[in-house]
């Protein structure tokens, strides 16, 4: 995924477990959270879970090269190579520039 802006990105979406799968999707999706934030050009890095047990995930970047350098890290390329076992379809994704300052 990819956008044209210079500015600060905004990355977000939802993610849903296989039947019996949720655990250790919740578990991966969690071991993110640390290393993203501390990825160059993070400027939020969030995950919740859902009532209905979505997981929804909210990221901003600096920039979208910022986000492109995440996106080839090595512990999102194993997350990615894993998670079609894990996830009922794919993840609903949306990104786009953000408007509003980012908090911080």
């Amino acid at each position: 995924m990819t956008t044209s802006s210079a500015g600060p990105i905004a990355l977000y979406g939802f993610l849903t477990a296989k039947p019996g799968h949720a655990d250790v999707l919740r578990r991966r999706l969690a071991d993110l959270v640390e290393p993203s934030r501390g990825h160059e050009g993070n400027l939020q890095y969030h995950l919740h879970e859902q009532s209905d047990g979505r997981f929804f995930l909210y990221e901003q970047w600096r920039s979208q090269a910022d986000l492109d350098r995440h996106n080839a890290t090595e512990v999102l390329r194993e997350f990615l190579a894993e998670a079609p076992e894990h996830l009922d379809g794919g993840p609903e994704a949306y990104f786009g520039e953000l408007l509003s300052s980012p908090v911080g």
